[in-house]
């Protein structure tokens, strides 16, 4: 075998294992994107746990029909890069969003979403959602809501007793 085809092939089992450790892959095209557009977004991409690579479409192919992912023909045709999100499912697609709104150069081909293929569309909604951290922020809010309001209403009667003896003592 030649070393070109096992270099190819390392290449391959490389994709293979960021999409399988990714817990959201997005796939875009970045024609007419300029080097410095390119490595502000790849700053950006490092500093939130995610990766941004440009590998060629045939091996992203490969590594997804080994993966036993099918559909992904039809979009892999051009050029395309690849975002993998490790930390977080919204990351990626954040970074590569607020890229795309930025230079209006990038756009989203489709994603993976834990194994399955979704349109580019659903990772614009993806990347509309808040972070890990406010979602869970907001879920500890709803579930501290009732019992701060139940001590609200049994702190009440004892409040209002206070408040009328201390307008009795200062009459």
């Amino acid at each position: 075998m030649s070393a070109n085809f096992e270099a190819k092939k390392l290449v391959v089992e490389e994709i293979k294992d960021k999409l399988s450790r990714a817990k959201s892959v997005a796939f875009v095209d970045y024609r007419g994107l300029t080097v410095a557009e390119d490595n502000a977004m790849r700053r950006e991409f490092k500093k939130n746990g995610s990766e941004y690579k440009v590998y060629k479409n045939r091996l992203m192919l490969l590594a997804l029909n080994e993966l036993g992912i099918q559909g992904a023909d039809e979009y892999l045709q051009g050029t395309s890069a690849v975002a993998f999100s490790y930390d977080d499912e919204v990351a990626a697609a954040k970074v590569v969003c607020d890229a795309a709104d930025k230079t209006k150069k990038l756009t989203v081909k489709f994603g993976l979403l834990n194994g399955t293929i979704v349109e580019g569309k659903e990772i614009e909604e993806l990347a509309k959602l808040p972070s890990k951290e406010v979602l869970l922020a907001k879920l500890l809010g709803t579930l501290n809501a009732p019992a701060s309001a139940l001590c609200r209403v049994l702190n009440a009667p004892t409040q209002g007793l206070a408040i009328a003896l201390n307008a009795i003592a200062t009459k």
